[in-house]
This record gives C-alpha cells, structure tokens and sequence, in this order.
C-alpha cells in the first residue's frame, strides 16, 4: 500500500512538472506571436501602421488623378484640394518628383495620407483620414566637415573627379579663386586643400555642399589662401579673404589710364555730325592722355587678343572670368601676347592713334556674358579688406583652421573613389 501511495504522488508531480512545462512553452510560443515589428519611422509616420505605396509624378500626373487611381472620389479630391492650397499648391506637382501615399493596412487600402517631396529635404505632407490637415516639413539634414586636397596632375576637375569629390566643390573652388588663379594656366605640380561641410540626410545621403570653409592653392609656387568670414550679420553668401584680411574678389580700376580724363562715354544713342547724325552707338568709355601713356589691366585675367584690326586700331582683350572680359583700343603698342596672364595693374600697352581715331585715347569696352555693357552702371565685384574692427576676430577664426590645413596631407595617385569615414572630421548638430 505504501509502495501504491509513492507510486501515485510520483506520478501526479511528473504530470504537475509536464504541464507547468507545457504553459511554458505555450506562453513563449505566445510571447513570440505577439512580439511587434520594429518601427519604420519616416516623415514622422511609423510606416507599418500602413499599406505604403510609392511613386513618381508622371506626365499627365496631376493630384487628383493620383487620388482617383487609388479610389479617392473627385467630391472628397476637391474638398482635399480646397483645404490644402492655403499651405500648398497642389498644382506645382513635378515630373520626376517623389510622393508616397499612406493607406489604410487592410484589404480596402485606402489612401488616408499624400506625401510631396519637391527635393531631398524638404516634403509637404495633406492628412484626409478624418479632417484635412495640411503642413510643410524638412528632413534633419547632418552637417559633416570634410577635408580633400591633391596634386595636380592635369587639371583641376580632373583631379577633383577622380577622387570622387562633390561637382559642386569644383565649381565653388572655381569661383573663389576666380579672381586671383586661371585655372585654365594650371601647372602640373599645382596643389590645393579644403576644408568644407557637407550635408547628408538619414547619415549618408549626400544632399549638397553646405560651404567651403577655408582653401589653399598652390600656383607656380605661390601661395594662395582663402578664409570664409561673415563680416555682417545681414551678408547673404560667402566672402573669402586672404590671410592678411584681403578680400579674394579683386576689383576693377575705374580707369586703365593713370591721371586721365573721359573724353566719351559709353552711348548707345549717339549720333556724329561727320557722319550725317547717323546713329553710331558707342560702345566704349574713351580715357583721353599723351601718347605714350601706359594702358593698365584693370583686373586679373587672360589675354585672348592682341592684334590690330580695322577701326580698333592696335588693341588688346583680357578674359577675366567666366563673365567678364575688357578690351583696350587705339593703342600705339602693345605690351602683352595672346595667353598670357597678367594682373591688375600690369602694363598691356600705350596710348596712341591707330584706327578710327580724332586724338591720343584708349576705348576702353567691357563685357559681361558675351554683351558690351557700361562698366560704370555695372554693380561690379568689390575687393575689401576687412575693417579693422573685425581684424582681430578674424585672426581668432582663422588661426585653427590654417593649422588645419597646413597640417592636412596631399592624396596621390587617380583612382576614383568614395570618401570614407576617415574623412569625416567633426560633426556640426
């Protein structure tokens, strides 16, 4: 009897211990069903509370096609539209561009939220589940501060290119020594650095450069820095200066001709008596004085002519930019060849006779895109040193970052690639 008692308590633990097992079991199996899916958080939605289809606006796309295709009535598509164009045009839809529709996570799947993204950034969002609530958003875009540098070997571009940098660092690099480097005179052995910002969005989707914030260029063994400095409160824009607080935007002289007079103006509308009153533009400034007088470059640039031709006499051209250009006419001779470069100041020739001519002067003409224009009703470049208020500061700001870029080393060889996290350098909230 004794044995029969052990027998069954033994048995009745054994069954206690497999069905407590058994809830166990149950109970992860449970836990397991019931453990949600991590959260896809985007446009400040969570993305698995519905069905998300995406697309691009298509040609003939419109806000209210793409509603009815996805079974949106026109009644409730106009009363969406009405609501919404206080805080959106719904009529500025672009080919090409983004949009996400939010719809309901069941079997009807009906659109209940339209995402607009007219750029990487920056996304219109129009709520109609219940009321209608329209409101403009930006994505939170990451400031990183990069370095690049190289030795030239060919071009500057080229350089540039092969080590997978920004398209936009070229051109940037490009408008800040615009004035001071011909970048189409590049020596082989030419060398530059940067230090510039970078913006991405969700971490590593590049959306731009955000600013070039200092550069050095090395040019037939010339050093050339550049800083950018916010010397007003209210400037729109970069200003970069030198070292010693120059501004890198060279100006143009007021004349080409020391201790001279205007004898003519620039005059669309004149007429000349010899010639019967006939309209004859003038599309120069004329500066009268001695012949002989030395003819200066106003400004930094490339000469492209220097030839005589017809009534201009014995001339010269200069290409300061991509915009700009100046020509010098009437010359006795000149003083420079077709490609050289010459700076501001630099003496391209004298005053004399040759052409259509009544007295010793030089015409000057100035170009802006390919137009002859009046330099003196031109809002030109300024070159401004930075007022001495500020000098100080100034040299707080760039000391750092001059031992930053003296201490960065150049990258050889041509391989393209993409930069790495070894070049990110800080990052900017």
């Amino acid at each position: 009897m004794k044995q029969q008692k052990l027998l069954i308590a033994l048995l009745i633990s054994l069954s206690f211990f497999s069905c407590k097992n058994d809830k166990q079991t149950d109970n992860s199996e449970d836990l397991q069903a019931f453990v949600e899916p991590e959260e896809v958080i985007e446009f400040g939605f969570n993305l698995n509370d519905y069905h998300v289809k995406r697309d691009t606006i298509k040609t003939g796309d419109s806000f209210g096609t793409i509603l009815e295709r996805n079974n949106i009535g026109y009644p409730q598509i106009y009363h969406i539209a009405e609501n919404a164009k206080e805080s959106f045009d719904i009529r500025k839809l672009q080919i090409g561009k983004p949009y996400t529709l939010l719809c309901s996570n069941d079997s009807l799947q009906t659109p209940e939220c339209f995402i607009y993204q007219p750029n990487n950034i920056d996304y219109v969002v129009i709520k109609f589940k219940d009321s209608i609530i329209t409101y403009n958003e930006s994505k939170p875009v990451k400031v990183v501060q990069k370095e690049a540098s190289g030795v030239i070997m060919s071009s500057l571009s080229e350089t540039m290119e092969d080590q997978g940098l920004p398209y936009q660092l070229i051109n940037d690099m490009s408008d800040i020594y615009a004035w001071t480097i011909n970048f189409f005179k590049v020596q082989k052995g030419d060398k530059f650095k940067i230090i510039y910002k970078e913006r991405f969005i969700e971490d590593d989707i590049s959306v731009g450069l955000e600013s070039i914030e200092a550069a050095y260029f090395q040019h037939k063994g010339e050093d050339f820095y550049a800083f950018n400095f916010k010397t007003d409160s209210l400037q729109k824009g970069a200003v970069y200066f030198d070292e010693k607080a120059k501004s890198l935007k060279r100006a143009f002289l007021k004349a080409p001709v020391q201790f001279s007079r205007i004898s003519s103006r620039y005059n669309l509308n004149r007429r000349i008596a010899y010639y019967g009153y006939a309209l004859r533009p003038h599309k120069g400034t004329d500066f009268a004085a001695p012949i002989g007088t030395p003819i200066l470059a106003t400004s930094n640039g490339t000469v492209i002519e220097s030839t005589q031709k017809g009534g201009n006499g014995k001339y010269v051209k200069i290409k300061h930019n991509d915009t700009y250009s100046t020509q010098y006419l009437h010359m006795k001779a000149q003083n420079v060849r077709k490609g050289q470069y010459v700076k501001q100041g630099d003496v391209i020739g004298w005053i004399g006779m040759t052409g259509n001519t009544g007295g010793p002067h030089v015409c000057y003409r100035f170009w802006k895109n390919g137009q002859q224009v009046d330099p003196f009703k031109e809002k030109l470049p300024t070159a401004e040193s930075i007022p001495d208020a500020l000098k100080e500061r100034y040299k707080s700001h760039i000391g750092p970052l001059k031992v930053q870029l003296d201490n960065i080393q150049y990258k050889k060889g041509h391989k393209k690639k993409e930069l790495n996290e070894e070049n990110l350098i800080s990052q900017v909230n």
